[in-house]
């Protein structure tokens, strides 16, 4: 059964918390760093259901059209990852991004996220050296819609 890829409501707070927590560790958001996303009026939250939230992957999309779109995070239930989810949520994440560009940074060595990103025609526009904890450098990507 393929997920569900729907916006994200209230009700999927815990789920979605909790799925980060297992995801990102001591990096996951908290719960009220959660909270205050799912209110913001500039976030698009979309989750994957399989009768019950098995990923995720948030937006911050601006009100001006012009304005670049930022990828914040999308993530996966470590035991459902490589089944198709990621690539789902990616889909559903762009399609809503239509004729905008989108920026994202990730971890240099998550080589599964970058081939994913890759995969779907982002490309590598700069780096940030030593960025995340233990010195890891941030890769930035860039994608724009293409006719």
């Amino acid at each position: 059964m393929r997920p569900a890829i729907r916006p994200a409501v209230a009700a999927d707070l815990d789920a979605v918390s909790g799925l980060d927590a297992a995801c990102f560790g001591a990096e996951a958001w908290s719960t009220v760093s959660w909270s205050s996303e799912f209110a913001r009026a500039d976030r698009v939250i979309l989750v994957a259901d399989e009768g019950d939230v098995v990923g995720y992957v948030v937006l911050l999309v601006p009100p001006v059209e012009v304005d670049v779109v930022e990828l914040l995070r999308i993530a996966v239930r470590p035991e459902e990852r490589r089944t198709g989810i990621g690539r789902q949520l990616m889909a559903a994440a762009l399609e809503r991004c239509a004729g905008r560009t989108v920026l994202l940074e990730v971890a240099a060595g998550n080589e599964s996220a970058i081939a994913l990103y890759g995969g779907y025609g982002f490309e590598q526009i700069s780096r940030r050296r030593g960025y995340y904890a233990g010195g890891e450098d941030a890769v930035i990507m860039r994608w724009r819609e293409t006719a």
